[in-house]
């Protein structure tokens, strides 16, 4: 076998490249993740969520990836950042802090690093990150990286969950870690009533179909009772990370840094509804955004607009009037929510009058306070 001396060879070199936890797991099929997998999505908590759950049988075993796969060497890499609130005036949407930039490039590179030298020294090796060929947090924890929380995510001793994870799938024999990191979260449980939805189930157990982050990146329309829920995130949510004691001790022990000049947590929402497909993709394109329609990605800003907008600015009046007019339904049917969320009952009434789209039609009866307009 490989020596642990090659390991923390391995370790060091993948430190040096900006890792900041290494750990070395058996590439054996994860049956524990693969019976989780299986009974949650039979019980539907996946939503629309595809990702692993989409073939559980090839993301938790190895070998699919890699022939002969004897073991993963793991990385995680901080994402946390400290950025300000935009100052009041026109509405801004929030990211979550793991998509306000690509904090898996890095990862990969670092990775990338480890997996050359162990093709150097001749064995075979694959960088595999945020990829539905591995369930990375499972990875992680049988690595002895940590374990996972209440909150789903994997918490690091001392450092919490703002994490990115990946490994480097290889045919070397590497020694792996022992026991798995005990759970570290003990009673606590102010995750669960931290999400805004409801959707932390159970310890440990999310429910997709009401998770924010999991349903501003799911097809079709935002569900209309969680709407309101949204507040204004564009893009994932935090929520549950925020409120963790582990994660505010961490930051008061090691306060994060600020935030880079290419991180974006904040976007205005205005701008984002006046830009073209091909310039949304090209600014917001590393998201997961579905079926790379930039159709979704208006209709989580009309959401937000809805719920933090002023009905009573011109920008806002002229956004909302672009947005009901629009050729897309899906965009359509947000904007008239977000018209009579704001008090605009004018514009919806303008735009019943003459709408005739089946799909628009029944978005609104979802929400609408009294009976459609004759026609309608």
């Amino acid at each position: 076998m490989t020596s642990a001396a090659y390991v923390d060879e391995l370790r060091a070199l993948g430190l040096a490249a900006g890792l900041d936890a290494v750990g070395v797991a058996s590439a054996e099929p994860f049956a524990f993740a693969r019976r989780v997998l299986t009974e949650r999505r039979a019980a539907g908590l996946n939503g629309a969520l595809h990702f692993t759950y989409g073939n559980p049988e090839r993301a938790t075993d190895p070998s699919r990836a890699l022939t002969g796969a004897q073991a993963l060497v793991v990385g995680a890499r901080s994402y946390r950042r400290q950025a300000h609130r935009p100052r009041a005036g026109r509405p801004h949407a929030r990211v979550a802090s793991y998509a306000w930039a690509d904090h898996y490039r890095p990862l990969r590179d670092a990775l990338g690093q480890v997996a050359r030298r162990l093709e150097a020294d001749g064995w075979r090796a694959r960088v595999l990150a945020d990829d539905n060929a591995l369930v990375d947090r499972e990875a992680a924890t049988r690595a002895g990286l940590g374990w996972y929380g209440n909150n789903t995510n994997v918490l690091l001793p001392g450092r919490g969950s703002w994490f990115v994870l990946g490994s480097v799938l290889t045919d070397a024999p590497l020694p792996a870690a022992g026991e798995r990191m005990a759970d570290g979260c003990g009673p606590c449980r102010r995750c669960l009533p931290a999400c805004p939805t409801g959707a932390l189930v159970a310890p440990g157990v999310l429910d997709a179909r009401r998770c924010l982050a999991a349903l501003v990146q799911a097809p079709g329309p935002f569900p209309v009772e969680l709407r309101a829920a949204l507040g204004d995130r564009l893009y994932g949510c935090d929520d549950c990370q925020d409120v963790c004691p582990l994660n505010r001790l961490a930051d008061r022990a090691q306060p994060p840094p600020p935030a880079g000049e290419g991180d974006e947590a904040w976007v205005p929402v205005l701008e984002l509804l006046s830009l073209s497909d091909d310039e949304l993709l090209a600014r917001f394109g590393r998201w997961y955004i579905p079926r790379r329609e930039p159709r979704h990605l208006r209709r989580n800003a009309l959401v937000v607009l809805g719920n933090v907008g002023d009905g009573s600015d011109p920008a806002v009046d002229a956004a909302l009037r672009r947005a009901v007019a629009d050729r897309d339904p899906l965009v359509r049917a947000h904007a008239l929510w977000a018209a009579h969320r704001l008090g605009r009952v004018d514009v919806v009434d303008e735009v019943l009058a003459h709408e005739r789209d089946a799909a628009v039609l029944a978005d609104v009866r979802a929400w609408a306070p009294s009976p459609l307009p004759a026609g309608s």
